[in-house]
């Protein structure tokens, strides 16, 4: 049997993601292994590890969309060139409705969530795909034909940033004062608040030593491999204070919050591809 999926087997395959998806975005249940069973009988004797494979590469797609993607379903990119991102496309343009609900998503702002103990909500960076190295790229996008970057309009909602930046503080302050550090927990500062944009970070924590530890803070409600925007401020402070600079990823916002940590320049630590230029006329 040959490794390509057909068409129609495709076109199941998308179906049966966005099915999943709406449920998801509704904040409704669903068994991902009762879909599974049910799509196999509309496919040519896939494995489970196939499909499973293909949903994943639907995210994949999704997240160059700038559209939600189904956080169980870990992007994997090398997905069929030719045929998956026109059934996604085909999809969406045929279920125009679907973009009232990711609009909505986008702008909703949960409450800043409780935690019982922040020292558990600590991951490691998600691991890079196959041989991929950090660097600055420029790849060949692929639209969502609802024109809309909704994964973009999310990272821009000013109310959701502050919540998880107060989220990074609870943190920051929990982190210092479980290691003996009350009076630096004490000092943490919100920059963002008290300087703004142009300080290139959000956050003034410090070591248990007292140096100064750096934080610009980023937030999505949703999961660990939804990428995240950097300004040039941003990234000229991360490489001038490198030893000083960690960028807090926080994800899952919506109800379980988790967190991984970026240290240093974070050219060196992430794939970074121009979302926008500024042109003078030659």
């Amino acid at each position: 049997m040959a490794n390509n999926w057909s068409e129609t087997e495709v076109e199941a395959a998308v179906e049966d993601y966005f099915n999943m998806l709406r449920l998801e975005l509704a904040g409704q249940k669903y068994n991902k292994s009762q879909h599974r069973r049910a799509l196999k009988e509309c496919l040519n004797n896939r494995s489970d590890g196939s499909v499973e494979l293909k949903h994943q590469n639907i995210s994949a797609v999704l997240i160059e969309m700038g559209v939600q993607w189904i956080d169980g379903y870990k992007p994997r990119s090398n997905y069929q060139r030719k045929l998956l991102p026109g059934a996604v496309e085909d999809y969406l343009r045929n279920n125009p409705k679907l973009q009232t609900l990711f609009k909505a998503d986008a702008e909703k702002v949960p409450p800043v969530p409780s935690v019982e103990d922040f020292l558990v909500v600590m991951e490691t960076p998600p691991k890079s795909e196959g041989n991929r190295t950090p660097t600055v790229g420029d790849e060949k996008a692929v639209y969502n034909p609802g024109g809309v970057n909704y994964l973009e309009r999310e990272a821009q909602n000013q109310l959701l940033g502050e919540a998880g930046e107060q989220f990074v503080l609870n943190f920051e302050r929990a982190r210092l004062i479980h290691a003996g550090r009350q009076s630096l927990a004490d000092r943490i500062e919100q920059v963002s608040a008290t300087v703004g944009p142009t300080a290139g970070f959000d956050i003034l924590s410090f070591e248990e030593n007292g140096k100064d530890r750096f934080i610009e803070a980023k937030t999505t409600k949703y999961g660990k491999s939804t990428p995240f925007y950097v300004t040039p401020n941003e990234l000229r402070f991360s490489r001038d204070n490198a030893t000083s600079y960690f960028l807090y990823r926080v994800f899952k916002f919506r109800d379980e919050p988790r967190v991984f940590t970026l240290q240093g320049h974070l050219r060196d630590q992430c794939i970074l591809k121009p979302s926008q230029y500024l042109a003078n006329p030659a």
